[in-house]
């Protein structure tokens, strides 16, 4: 069995996950500026998804990297936007209404709980990731599985193979292992990526991963120390 707890919400180890930092400014700005404006087809509008490239700084997708492939910004251009602006709907945080984005009371309430934030955008993240038709996800065995394989670090690549056995060089399926496992996690703050070539990105746990999990059946793997 494994737990899920919310973390201190003064925690400074909360500022790992790009996807807390990022809820908890966009719910500011709501509160603070005012509904966001909303195109035709829902999505933010660009002036407020140029406002997020800075103010997110989200790893991998700061404004720099965004605006070397794109002249402007549109949400869909800025994934981790899109994703979020889906977990703020489906976790009741924030709703449509007349063409803007609004914050709810349940927004305004986590806003002020930043812990019980983290644990509600971990709840509904892993399991709108765990919804992929050609990857079934457990995630008490792949959390499990992470525990041990990332303790002193493992590449994406190794832990695909490892978690269903495909041949390292099916670039499709390592594609979905780090789309759906990895990359939520590390959004999470839960792992930390550093990407050693274009292809290959090593995985390791990161200190909020003990402060938040806890694993039945065995004491907890100490976390590595890095010099």
């Amino acid at each position: 069995m494994i737990e899920f707890h919310a973390p201190p919400g003064d925690a400074p180890r909360l500022a790992l996950s790009p996807l807390h930092r990022a809820a908890l400014l966009t719910l500011h700005h709501l509160t603070e500026v005012g509904p966001i404006g909303l195109t035709p087809n829902r999505a933010m509008k660009r002036y407020f998804v140029t406002w997020a490239a800075e103010a997110f700084n989200w790893p991998f997708y700061t404004a720099d990297d965004l605006y070397a492939v794109n002249k402007v910004l549109n949400e869909h251009d800025f994934q981790p936007l899109a994703i979020l602006h889906d977990l703020l709907l489906t976790a009741k945080l924030c709703r449509h209404r007349k063409g803007s984005l609004h914050i709810t009371r349940l927004g305004k309430d986590l806003l002020e709980h930043p812990g019980s934030l983290w644990l509600t955008l971990a709840q509904h993240l892993l399991l709108s990731a765990g919804q992929d038709d050609m990857l079934e996800i457990e995630w008490v065995s792949v959390l499990h599985a992470v525990n041990v394989e990332a303790q002193s670090g493992v590449t994406d690549a190794q832990f695909c193979a490892r978690l269903i056995g495909s041949n390292v060089e099916d670039a499709y399926m390592k594609s979905l292992v780090y789309m759906n496992v990895l990359r939520p996690l590390c959004w999470l703050g839960l792992l930390h990526e550093t990407r050693q070539s274009r292809t290959e990105r090593l995985l390791t746990k990161t200190v909020l991963w003990p402060l938040v999990l806890t694993f039945e059946g065995g004491p907890p793997l100490p976390m590595v120390t890095k010099h």
